[in-house]
């Protein structure tokens, strides 16, 4: 089986497939409109201002969505694995893509043709609802971090930022180590501080024995410590 083909079969047949409500036909009708294409780390799977023509779902890898705000400050907004969707709120609203998408690491990005999609959308409320399900998920999740963003402290905000990566990627086998090495830019990009801030406040609570740090690698060693500060703000 190759590349493509495995991607196809992950991304429509894999337990967590949001594609699982709907019948074996339609899964492979939505398989022949829809490509797969490799991306090496640092590469955009699509950039601001571009138009959709298809809903994108990574099968394999880590992607980051972001905007730039001023000075060319990044803001990461979300974070996608696979499975995951990324752009699809500009492809409904049939606008083009407010934010950036980069892979972080070498990924696999598949996209399923626009009119394919709305076919059997259309003939299938199963998937329209599912979907709408995990539109709106995601809607709470983006409200719940647009507020903690401005009003924790900078300790809550990067506490949020690791509890979010552990939520997203989990943990490695030994059960500690984050199942994801983000640059301190990232990890600062990703908790609305500097760069700075983000290697000061990751020192501390390493010094506090609340995380170990091993250069990008990340190890929790207290998590319920790290809760309590992201709960405390």
């Amino acid at each position: 089986m190759d590349i493509e083909q495995f991607a196809k079969e992950k991304l429509f047949y894999s337990p967590e497939s949001i594609f699982n409500c709907i019948s074996k036909e339609a899964k492979d009708f939505l398989i022949d409109h829809t490509t797969c294409k490799s991306y090496k780390k640092g590469e955009m799977v699509f950039e601001e201002g571009a138009k959709p023509n298809g809903l994108i779902s990574l099968s394999d890898g880590k992607v980051k969505i972001f905007k730039e705000g001023a000075g060319g400050r990044e803001q990461i907004v979300r974070l996608s694995r696979p499975c995951g969707f990324i752009g699809y709120r500009s492809l409904f609203a049939g606008e083009n893509y407010h934010a950036s998408a980069m892979a972080m690491e070498p990924s696999v990005a598949c996209t399923i043709e626009k009119s394919a999609l709305f076919y059997v959308m259309k003939n299938d409320p199963t998937l329209t609802f599912a979907i709408l399900k995990s539109l709106a998920t995601e809607l709470g999740v983006s409200n719940i971090r647009t507020v903690n963003l401005t009003q924790k402290h900078i300790r809550g905000r990067l506490a949020e930022a690791l509890i979010l990566l552990i939520d997203t990627y989990g943990f490695c086998d030994d059960g500690v180590t984050l199942n994801a090495q983000f640059s301190r830019d990232n990890i600062a990009n990703l908790s609305n501080m500097t760069t700075s801030n983000a290697i000061r406040t990751l020192s501390s609570f390493a010094e506090e024995g609340v995380i170990a740090l091993d250069g990008r690698k990340i190890k929790v060693l207290n998590f319920n410590q790290l809760q309590k500060i992201s709960n405390n703000g």
